[in-house]
């Protein structure tokens, strides 16, 4: 069951990794008037945790560009990169009821895996972002051919072993929709963990995966709402199952509709979608960038 504080805790948390767009903006402007409208809080968090990809200069556009919008937000802002020993002691939490394991193959690994089996006429499952879900052969090995893993020299990710997840919750899982899916769905959603296989929550290179870091900062921060677009809609199911496990808070969920480029694909950084700086420089305003992206928001 879902039980709320009093009020309400919205948040809006970017990744300092290129200029915020217009898709950005839709969420950062319904979480922050949603806040507005139930008398309850608007945090900001920025989700540093890929430190390749990441910028100040980033971080800063985010703070600049939400401000000239008209949001405010409670200060201190909440950085990934300031709780990493946070994060690594969860995982240990999770490699304590075994629901975690070791993973070596690489994305060239898991491409020969899947053709192979295609090759013989057999449909490998993907998850609904349309990826190979993770073969797992490490799942099966003894605790000593995992502990050699991990004391060796390769590289490797901690990953979900989510049927093991799945079976120690024992449990339906739920969650409660207050916008609408991909296909219209609202009220009390049935997740699917098992349809994203066994998700990776940290790797070498980065030593917390979105997944983990989210559900575990929505927890401290007391995050109620949870209000985001929805090409995350699916990638509920994975945090419901972590929220289960380590017993966290479950937030009500709203997930909006995208904000579509001209070629109807989602807007995106790594595409060098417009950013939001770009039409204050052209001389919009933040009424014009409100009146562009609101209409039938949700």
């Amino acid at each position: 069951m879902t039980i709320l504080p009093e009020q309400p805790v919205f948040r809006f948390a970017p990744s300092p990794n290129g200029l915020l767009h217009l898709g950005h903006a839709l969420s950062a402007i319904l979480n922050h008037d949603m806040a507005a409208a139930t008398n309850g809080r608007f945090l900001l968090r920025i989700e540093d945790i890929d430190r390749a990809r990441c910028r100040p200069e980033f971080e800063a556009a985010i703070f600049e560009d939400l401000a000239w919008l008209g949001l405010a937000w409670e200060q201190p802002v909440r950085r990934q990169s300031d709780h990493l020993d946070l994060y690594a002691e969860t995982l240990q939490r999770l490699r304590t009821m075994g629901v975690v394991y070791p993973s070596i193959m690489t994305r060239g690994d898991i491409r020969s895996a899947v053709a192979a089996t295609e090759a013989d006429g057999a449909v490998w499952p993907r998850d609904p972002d349309g990826s190979p879900l993770y073969p797992g052969h490490e799942r099966e090995l003894s605790p000593r051919a995992q502990a050699a893993i991990v004391a060796g020299e390769r590289p490797y990710a901690w990953r979900l072993d989510v049927a093991a997840a799945i079976k120690l919750v024992a449990e339906p899982l739920t969650w409660r929709e207050t916008g609408a899916g991909p296909t219209g769905e609202t009220g009390l959603i049935t997740a699917d963990p098992a349809g994203w296989g066994d998700v990776i929550l940290s790797r070498s290179d980065a030593p917390s995966s979105y997944h983990l870091s989210v559900v575990v900062d929505d927890a401290l921060q007391g995050i109620t709402h949870v209000v985001r677009g929805r090409d995350l809609y699916h990638a509920t199911s994975v945090h419901r199952l972590l929220q289960r496990l380590l017993n966290l808070p479950e937030p009500v969920y709203l997930h909006h509709r995208l904000v579509l480029g001209p070629d109807g694909r989602k807007l995106s950084k790594s595409n060098q979608d417009t950013g939001i700086a770009a039409f204050r420089v052209a001389g919009r305003s933040p009424a014009d960038v409100r009146a562009m992206i609101l209409e039938g928001a949700s």
